[in-house]
């Protein structure tokens, strides 16, 4: 009876193989560890984060924060005015620079992609994505407030709006691309105009990522200071005027944070707190709408 011996030349073969597999387990468990070890990571931060400005900012929560504006130390101020001014500012900078941006994404993904036009749009709102904030202020200081001879709060929106707009941008054009072409050729061949295709194809089929640019960008004009600072700059007493100085919860927070009274300083992170509170719930219910909406059409 024969016995069949393996050649070294296929056994040689094997055992590389199988040494790679291994390799490639040991390689995929370190990359899982890792990925699982920096989740945990920021998970923490966010946690800490959020459990300090609950700890400290909860402490200053009272019905006076909500119905009294800022004060004197020690005469029991509140937040009233800041609030308002911050959702009056906030709110009108989104409805300027959400229409702008969806508008200048759509023009860079469904029109003349290839012109000069476009290249240089597009060059510019990446110039914008990464300006820092107060060349924003300034800027707006220079063409708004100095010719006006005061600071006031349409200023101070139409620096937000700027902030704004080019995360707008850059979100509305990126999702609109991943919309697969099929899908407008589609609509081409059944006649639909070209308004129609991008209304009722391409802008609701990328509406969940659109409204996640919306977002990203009302979070960080939520919390912007130093583009406040030169434009609304602030108003320790009530005013809903956009012809006036406003007040506003980062430029308040930025005054009362480093000042030496303890109520001060309470009510700054109370401000904190509530503009992280603010965000949340927006993105909350924003992704339950569109969550909601999504599963009633299919």
């Amino acid at each position: 009876m024969s016995v069949q011996k393996t050649s070294p030349a296929v056994g040689d073969g094997w055992q590389r193989g199988g040494a790679q597999a291994v390799r490639r387990r040991v390689v995929e468990r370190l990359v899982s560890v890792l990925c699982y070890v920096a989740t945990m990571v920021v998970l923490f931060l966010l946690f800490s984060i959020l459990w300090t400005l609950v700890v400290r900012g909860g402490a200053g929560l009272s019905l006076s924060t909500f119905i009294h504006s800022t004060a004197a130390p020690g005469s029991g101020g509140g937040l009233a005015n800041a609030i308002m001014g911050s959702c009056e500012q906030t709110g009108l900078a989104a409805l300027i620079g959400t229409p702008v941006g969806m508008m200048i994404g759509i023009y860079l993904s469904e029109f003349d992609q290839d012109g000069r036009i476009v290249s240089l749009v597009r060059f510019v709102s990446d110039m914008l994505l990464s300006v820092p904030s107060i060349l924003v202020g300034l800027f707006i200081y220079l063409i708004v407030v100095e010719p006006a001879g005061h600071f006031s709060g349409m200023a101070g929106t139409l620096a937000l709006a700027v902030l704004f707009v080019p995360i707008v941008v850059r979100t509305t054009e990126d999702m609109l691309r991943l919309v697969p072409r099929a899908m407008r050729e589609a609509a081409y061949a059944l006649g639909a105009p070209g308004w129609r295709v991008i209304l009722s194809i391409c802008l609701r089929s990328a509406r969940g990522g659109i409204m996640t640019g919306v977002l990203l960008a009302l979070a960080r004009i939520s919390g912007e200071t130093a583009p406040l600072l030169f434009t609304s700059l602030g108003n320790l007493n009530w005013s809903t005027s956009l012809n006036e100085p406003m007040a506003s919860l980062p430029v308040t927070i930025y005054q009362y944070a480093g000042s030496a009274y303890d109520d001060w300083v309470r009510l700054a992170w109370t401000g904190a707190l509530l503009i992280t509170v603010a965000v949340l719930a927006t993105n909350i219910v924003a992704r339950w709408w569109l969550t909601r909406n999504g599963s009633a059409q299919q």
